[in-house]
């Protein structure tokens, strides 16, 4: 199970975030009961974040990069939803964790993962090799009608949750939901990008495929969701204000720059 690597250091808060609610419009109808956005894909690739042997010498069972990972399999979601699908490579992934997380290569007293706040604010300022995010709201984690509403309206979420040893025991195996059974003993903490969500799971992906959890793994463990305005997404797909307020977001952020 140590082969599968997970890699969030402690939620990081900034009073400053931007908050998911303020900016839907009261009228939006409820989300959608089931909403996926995987275009049928089932295995998305590591990205350094397991056990490979294409992975960088020094790196034998793969790095605790899941925060990086998260964008580059963000990016392959919204891309392949909006136009064809765009898989960065593994070096981009490691240039990307050696830049915004600090890792050296052949050096493992450096893997030690990143914060996901640190890594969006990194990434809307520099962009992700040339992906743009315009910008990132939170959603709170205990309520789920709003992170739908997120996930449905733009393709997916960022979120940081803790993993319990009952999940590692089966980290190669996407077909066993992670519930709130057996060994709940935190492992650590973990990035991952949602896609996918029905009455009964929600669906995300992890060490290159997609996994589920049950809603009440999602309350017992997640603890932080943001949602992505991407440029990729946006533009291709024709989103505007009309439910989502842009104007006052952008306001927002020139504030706080």
């Amino acid at each position: 199970m140590h082969r599968f690597k997970l890699g969030v250091k402690a939620f990081k808060t900034d009073s400053r975030s931007l908050k998911l609610e303020r900016y839907l419009s009261p009228k939006l109808p409820a989300p959608p009961a089931s909403c996926d956005w995987s275009k049928g894909i089932t295995e998305f690739g590591m990205m350094l974040n397991g056990p490979d042997s294409n992975n960088p010498p020094g790196s034998p069972d793969g790095l605790g990069d899941c925060t990086i990972a998260g964008v580059a399999h963000a990016i392959q979601v919204l891309t392949a939803n909006a136009s064809s699908e765009i898989t960065v490579p593994d070096s981009t992934v490691l240039k990307y964790y050696e830049s915004w997380d600090g890792y050296v290569l052949g050096n493992p007293n450096t893997d030690n993962g990143g914060v996901e706040l640190d890594v969006l604010n990194d990434w809307r300022k520099q962009t992700f090799a040339g992906h743009e995010l315009l910008a990132y709201v939170d959603a709170n984690p205990h309520n789920l009608i709003s992170v739908k509403r997120g996930i449905s309206l733009f393709g997916g979420a960022y979120i940081g949750l803790t993993v319990t040893n009952q999940v590692m025991n089966n980290s190669g195996n996407p077909e066993i939901p992670w519930d709130t059974t057996g060994d709940t003993s935190i492992a650590g903490g973990h990035c991952v990008f949602v896609l996918k969500y029905d009455p009964e799971f929600i669906y995300f992906i992890s060490w290159g495929q997609i996994y589920k959890m049950t809603r009440k793994y999602w309350y017992a463990n997640v603890q932080e969701v943001h949602i992505l305005l991407s440029q990729d997404f946006i533009s291709a797909n024709g989103l505007s204000p009309n439910h989502f307020n842009l104007a006052q977001l952008q306001a927002d952020l020139a504030a706080i720059n």
